[in-house]
């Protein structure tokens, strides 16, 4: 399925495909909350790093999280977001070299949708701020990181979509 996504500004967007488009797994970790969740959780999905294409490059910065402030140990992902208006549109990780994890929240696409009780993922607790919401009733609740992949995911629940 290809995705087009786009900053606020308009200055840069991209278009990429993607296998696993349900946007399901809302990551609640300091990262994902300060440099993107406005509800205090951000929500990536996965496409395939080698179509994705980037047009406005010149107006991308990138930023890497400092994960261990002690020992300045930085994140794997590098995030990147539009210089004019600050929008993050996704994060790459050179460990995970075959796939780039756009933002839901930039996608312009429809996207499918996602029950946020009995299928959503709400992961990293530990990490969430005070006052975000996290649904008790949800099914899949986790401190960290769950025990599957996003491609699982979406194989399990018979949302993967297979190349044209």
């Amino acid at each position: 399925m290809e995705l087009e996504g786009s900053c606020h500004c308009g200055k840069t967007g991209f278009t990429v495909i993607s296998n696993t488009p349900a946007p399901f797994m809302r990551c609640y970790c300091s990262i994902c909350r300060k440099t993107n969740g406005g509800g205090g959780y951000a929500i990536n999905i996965m496409g395939q790093y080698k179509s994705l294409k980037v047009r406005g490059k010149e107006h991308l910065k990138e930023y890497r999280a400092i994960r261990d402030k002690e020992i300045g140990d930085l994140c794997g992902n590098i995030r990147y977001f539009c210089g004019e208006c600050g929008c993050h549109l996704y994060a790459y990780n050179k460990e995970y070299a075959d796939s780039v994890y756009p933002l839901a929240s930039c996608i312009d696409t429809p996207l499918p949708v996602v029950d946020p009780v009995k299928d959503a993922y709400y992961i990293m607790r530990d990490s969430k701020a005070n006052w975000a919401v996290w649904p008790e009733e949800n099914k899949h609740s986790f401190e960290h990181y769950p025990n599957i992949s996003i491609h699982d995911w979406h194989v399990k629940h018979k949302q993967f979509v297979k190349d044209e």
